[in-house]
């Protein structure tokens, strides 16, 4: 909890960043670990059709990390994917004065249905906009990556760089699973196939944006805007070195209103040619 009313996020941030991972990771322990490979029919639904899941570790690690971190941070608000399918007017207070933390409870829960370790907890503090830090757990997995804007990115203790991509090597891109885009999003992202390029369908993105920040991972290539998906991957990725980028050029924005769709890369300058291909597709 803040100790005076006069602290700054950044000073938040300094002395109570591994409570919040602490948070992280109990939310995780008591609700989803518990149910990973183990769900019972009853504790799957759909939101938005057959492609869309929810389930009971979803709803219940949400509750968790939503009092966990605003007892950390009097004053906050938190922005959950979950809460915001229950009432889509919560997703407003990204644009207000409130610090707001932003939190997919389990991002890529297909997978995480279906059994597939591919799967992870994704939680980011911002602020009028801005986002501040990053917090994602791959719990199955046993990796934990953070960042801090303007202290770098790190996984398990150790810095992350992304690096530039090889030389005359193809640029492997991942986009928006087929699943999940429309005919018009389809024929954008087909700019991608092309000369140079190697693309192929995404999994979590929480977790193909910290393979973009490793260095593993070119590039990639979305075409929806929920900041629950996106705030924590794109800090990962920008303070490991990389940059994003949209359609029109312009840094992404976790406030919305994005020309979709937009791209994170390891550099710059394989982010200014993965947008420049979508701008021309347009």
């Amino acid at each position: 909890m803040i100790e005076a009313t006069t602290e700054t996020i950044d000073e938040f941030l300094t002395r109570c960043s591994a409570h919040v991972e602490d948070a992280v990771r109990r939310a995780a322990a008591a609700e989803i670990l518990p149910r990973f490979r183990r769900l019972a029919a009853h504790e799957v639904d759909q939101k938005n059709g057959p492609h869309d899941l929810v389930t009971d570790a979803d709803r219940l690690a949400e509750l968790r990390l939503t009092e966990d971190l605003g007892t950390l941070l009097p004053g906050s608000v938190v922005v959950g994917e979950e809460a915001v399918h229950a009432d889509p007017a919560t997703y407003a207070a990204l644009g207000g004065e409130a610090p707001v933390w932003i939190v997919d409870p389990v991002d890529g829960t297909r997978q995480f249905v279906h059994g597939d370790d591919g799967f992870c907890t994704l939680v980011a503090l911002a602020h009028r906009g801005v986002v501040l830090a990053s917090w994602t757990y791959a719990a199955a997995r046993g990796q934990f990556a953070t960042a801090i804007r303007g202290r770098g990115a790190f996984l398990d203790g150790e810095r992350l760089s992304a690096g530039s991509p090889e030389p005359g090597r193809d640029l492997v891109v991942a986009t928006s699973h087929p699943d999940y885009t429309t005919d018009e999003e389809k024929r954008a992202l087909s700019a991608l196939w092309t000369d140079g390029l190697a693309p192929r369908p995404c999994g979590s993105a929480g977790l193909e944006y910290l393979a973009v920040a490793r260095g593993e991972l070119d590039a990639v290539a979305f075409s929806w805007e929920a900041a629950w998906d996106h705030a924590a991957g794109l800090l990962l990725v920008e303070e490991a070195g990389g940059a994003h980028l949209t359609r029109t050029g312009e840094p992404f924005r976790v406030t919305g209103g994005n020309t979709l769709p937009f791209t994170a890369a390891r550099n710059s300058a394989t982010a200014r040619r993965v947008a420049g291909l979508l701008r021309a597709a347009a």
